[in-house]
């Protein structure tokens, strides 16, 4: 069995191979009707902001389409030198973990908030993979102002997706392990590894979160997860791998069952549950890392505990659904009545029905039990099953007219299919070996349908060669017809894992301008160059400083003595749109800053050696650009140089 395995791996391999030398001529999206759908015309906007995963880059691209022009990276979960995020003081706090600082993540897949199952363009959710987090990003701003830290945790993959009215973002585990930190054998697999499902609330007008509860799960790896909506509002879905609960190989002994599992959660009865007292308070150390847009700055708060429910003690709100082979895509229709499971190495798509579901839970017409939890007959859960629909189903999409896109990875290419008659409809090439997909609205109740996105691994021969590795793409398809038409692919950034589109004017009609200054509560402003100072505290010199067009004040600093910890709080005084300042010093081994109009960034710099140190605007902000800049004197330790700074008045000193 295991050779005839690793001979299908080797196969599909050489499928791929020879997919690609037969599409790298084919015909790519260069009509003229093609180029027309696409253009957007100098001083116009896109209709769609494309919110693409970073993957091992642990940040989030922004795109327009259907340009396809990168507006903004975002950052999450890895340090940002552009503007100095995880390196000003004011934003370390957001990348602090029970492991410590951690200054990058692997960032998979997202989720857009959504009101009554539509997109409503008020969050961004994303996830960090390695390092168990949820980012929450504030689509007024495009900054992420908080992120908490999942506990009970391994390879937060299944996540961050979220229930209709955003009651809670879910968290699955990739990698199952002892609980408690238990020191056992690995061999025991069976017998000791768990994995979670976390439940995180959302406070309806603020976002905030909290780890509501935790579910207890058996030694599964949890891959990819839906909410249910409409009919199934209540329930939420998981696919799972490695039923065979394996511990090495897994390319073989993880692939050794005809079908893995659906699992089936209804949150609202384990909701219930938690209110009325039946879980198990755990300890559990954990930070939960805010951003204050008044004071614009971070803190950290340490959690300490988490509450945890066992299915296999309350026998009636997790169910399995059998599912072949090895799934990765779960994913539930705009109506909420059906969900589409897509296993790797199946020749089927498996679409169950919601109400064939709740009928056999009813009846209790289980095939037995899995880890204490009842198993459902498959045949009584199917809705019935694609055919044919290509090798390698990975993620299935929605548009508006009752259709699902599937992505195949090995044959490179997207299906289109009904949902109701299971029917293929379309099928066309990618380039290559496609990943995710993604219609606009494609996971709400309310698709806005019209395009589907690509997100490919492999680009050769599509694009000017970069050494060994080349970037990865995203390929747009129009979806309006009968047929699905390629009209453009573009370079992504990173890894383009997962992605999320949604309506441009949803968001745009809301974005933050500037902060106002009068609304600045950070300690150490400077709102006016009057407010400009340098003070010191022992061997702390804080300097406050600001930023406008075209200089900073203070721009001639004395008094500074090797040893010295120096804080430049650079306030920019502008109160108008797009006008940020940059601030560095010669040498700074943190990395510059860039501060937004109305607000105030704290770069801190060591003074090691003595001498004279440049510093200067790092943004290119008007004509006298250049002229942004200034000058540090470190005098020696023990010098008794007085503090003297120089704000266009006649010179200051304390």
């Amino acid at each position: 069995m295991k050779k005839l395995l690793l001979f299908t791996s080797a196969f599909f391999l050489v499928v791929v191979a020879l997919w690609q030398c037969k599409t790298k001529s084919a015909a790519s999206a260069s009509s003229t009707d093609a180029a027309e759908r696409v253009y957007v015309a100098p001083g116009t906007y896109d209709e769609l902001y494309n919110f693409v995963s970073g993957g091992f880059n642990g940040n989030i691209s922004v795109y327009g389409l259907p340009s396809g022009r990168l507006l903004k990276i975002i950052p999450a979960f890895s340090v940002f030198p552009e503007n100095g995020y995880g390196y000003s003081e004011e934003t370390k706090p957001m990348l602090m973990t029970s492991h410590g600082f951690i200054p990058w993540d692997d960032q998979h897949h997202l989720s857009i908030s959504q009101t009554k199952g539509e997109q409503d363009g008020r969050w961004l959710f994303g996830n960090a993979n390695n390092t168990p987090r949820i980012a929450r990003i504030d689509l007024k701003t495009f900054r992420t102002v908080e992120i908490l830290e999942i506990p009970n945790s391994a390879g937060n993959h299944s996540s961050p997706f979220l229930t209709e009215n955003n009651e809670y973002v879910v968290a699955g585990t990739r990698f199952s392990i002892p609980m408690d930190d238990a020191d056992v054998s690995i061999d025991s697999y069976k017998q000791n590894f768990r994995g979670t499902a976390s439940f995180i609330s959302v406070e309806p007008e603020s976002g905030k979160m909290n780890v509501a509860f935790q579910v207890l799960l058996p030694g599964l790896n949890l891959d990819l997860s839906h909410g249910g909506k409409g009919p199934s509002h209540d329930w939420f879905f998981f696919s799972c791998y490695n039923s065979e609960q394996a511990n090495t190989l897994l390319e073989v002994n993880a692939s050794q069952n005809d079908k893995d599992f659906i699992v089936a959660v209804n949150w609202k009865k384990a909701e219930e549950y938690v209110k009325n007292g039946k879980g198990t308070v755990k300890k559990a150390r954990y930070a939960h890392n805010s951003y204050d847009e008044l004071t614009h700055s971070a803190s950290t708060k340490w959690e300490d505990q988490v509450i945890m429910i066992d299915p296999k003690v309350l026998k009636d709100f997790v169910y399995l659904i059998p599912c072949p082979k090895s799934p990765h895509g779960c994913d539930v229709d705009p109506t909420g009545k059906y969900i589409v499971g897509s296993g790797k190495l199946a020749a089927v798509v498996p679409v169950f029905a919601f109400d064939k579901m709740l009928k056999a839970i009813a009846d209790k017409n289980y095939s037995g039990e899995y880890d204490g939890i009842p198993v459902l007959k498959y045949e009584d859960v199917l809705h019935g099953e694609l055919q044919k629909p290509g090798l390698g189903p990975l993620h299935t999409e929605f548009d508006d007219k009752g259709n699902a896109y599937t992505s195949l990875f090995v044959s490179s290419e997207i299906v289109k299919w009904n949902v109701e008659s299971l029917k293929v409809l379309d099928r066309v090439p990618t380039y290559y070996s496609i990943g995710h997909l993604c219609v606009p609205g494609g996971q709400s109740s309310k698709p806005y349908g019209k395009y589907v996105i690509a997100y490919n691994k492999i680009t050769k021969n599509r694009y000017l060669p970069t050494g060994p590795e080349l970037t990865q793409s995203a390929q747009l398809y129009d979806i309006s017809g009968d047929k699905m038409k390629l009209l453009l692919d573009f370079p992504t950034t990173g890894e383009p894992h997962y992605a999320v589109a949604i309506p441009a004017d949803l968001i745009s009609k809301n974005s933050t301008k500037f902060f106002k200054m009068e609304e600045n509560n950070h300690p150490y402003a400077a709102k006016g160059e009057k407010q400009a100072k340098v003070v010191r505290e022992g061997n702390k010199v804080h300097v406050y400083m600001t930023a406008i067009r075209s200089h900073l004040t203070p721009d001639n600093i004395e008094g500074i003595k090797v040893g010295d910890d120096v804080y430049f709080h650079v306030t920019n005084l502008e109160q108008d749109w797009d006008v940020p300042h940059g601030f560095t010093i010669l040498g700074s081994k943190n990395t510059e800053l860039l501060i937004m109009p109305g607000e105030t960034q704290t770069l801190y710099w060591k003074a090691e050696k003595q001498g004279v140190i440049p510093f200067y605007c790092t943004d290119f902000c008007s004509a006298l650009h250049q002229e942004m800049q200034g000058y540090v004197r470190v005098s020696p330790a023990g010098s008794n140089t007085p503090i003297k700074y120089y704000t266009g008045e006649p010179e200051l000193t304390q």
